[in-house]
């Protein structure tokens, strides 16, 4: 049996998330960053994408290189979104200072891009194929697929608006905006993954250490050209994050652990036919975790 590392995307994001960090993972990004690494954390900073998606990443690689130092290593990684970068770094397929600098010219491309006015919208309640007949039309379109009847929606607010009015008629039990201020992972963003791309061509990959499983695609990628193809385009591809769920139990994965902030992803995982145990290291806590990958080890 294997274990799964899991990191979230924007919308887990809180003030003071970087604070009291394991691991020398700042002091590492304050060498790529600069002095910019010590206020990414704050309330003011997180408005902005490029403060959001550091912060995501920088968490990410901290908390799951200190399960590894305490004996614990995933057989496979996976993230949401940002949450991809941590997980290739983890696997061994991206260094980590390359992983900073391209994060950070993420978040600015596509903030640029879009800087007010657009996001993301969480559907729940309804099917793909009732959200699909909602967003028809709208200017709006289809984000994450992150479970059965939970569908992300991007967008302008205006159409956002108009799509969530008609889910909440149809029988959506909620409609709720996400703390996201890009429309992502649709095709809105694909002139900034373009250009994203064109830097991936000056960084080097390498083929992963454990199986990384792409948040996109819901498939394994051992190859690094595929891995950087995936890094680079996911912003404005759709998150099938249900369909990598699966593909991670058909490959025996039976512990799930979602590295710090939040616990979106466990919760989301428990609804797509997960046949082991999905937890948060940050709400149950490091010990919790070890005893339990012990026990699956045993």
């Amino acid at each position: 049996m294997k274990i799964l590392f899991t990191f979230p995307g924007q919308g887990t994001q809180r003030p003071g998330m970087l604070q009291a960090l394991p691991g020398n993972e700042i002091n590492e990004a304050r060498a790529v960053l600069g002095a910019e690494v010590d206020t990414l954390d704050t309330p003011e900073a997180l408005k902005h994408t490029r403060a959001v998606q550091l912060a995501l990443l920088i968490a990410g690689v901290a908390w799951a290189r200190e399960l590894q130092r305490r004996g614990v290593q995933a057989d496979i990684t996976s993230g949401l979104s940002i949450g991809a970068y941590p997980a290739a770094v983890i696997a061994g397929a991206l260094d980590f200072r390359d992983a900073l600098q391209l994060v950070a010219l993420r978040g600015d491309l596509m903030e640029q891009a879009y800087p007010h006015g657009y996001g993301l919208t969480a559907i729940m309640g309804l099917t793909l194929p009732q959200v699909e007949t909602l967003v028809e039309g709208s200017g709006a379109y289809i984000a994450n697929l992150n479970a059965e009847k939970q569908i992300v929606i991007a967008g302008s607010d205006e159409a956002m608006a108009q799509v969530a009015q008609r889910a909440l008629a149809k029988g959506a039990s909620k409609a709720q905006r996400l703390a996201v201020s890009v429309p992502s992972h649709c095709a809105l963003l694909d002139a900034p993954a373009k250009k994203l791309a064109q830097a991936f061509a000056d960084v080097t990959l390498s083929r992963p250490q454990c199986a990384y499983l792409s948040g996109s695609t819901g498939r394994v990628l051992w190859q690094p050209e595929k891995i950087a193809d995936d890094l680079a385009w996911n912003m404005a591809r759709t998150v099938r994050w249900q369909e990598a769920v699966i593909a991670a139990n058909e490959r025996d994965a039976r512990l799930a652990i979602e590295m710090p902030p939040g616990g979106i992803l466990t919760c989301l995982t428990r609804q797509a036919a997960w046949n082991g145990e999905s937890l948060s290291l940050e709400r149950s806590g490091v010990d919790v975790v070890l005893h339990l990958a012990k026990r699956l080890r045993e």
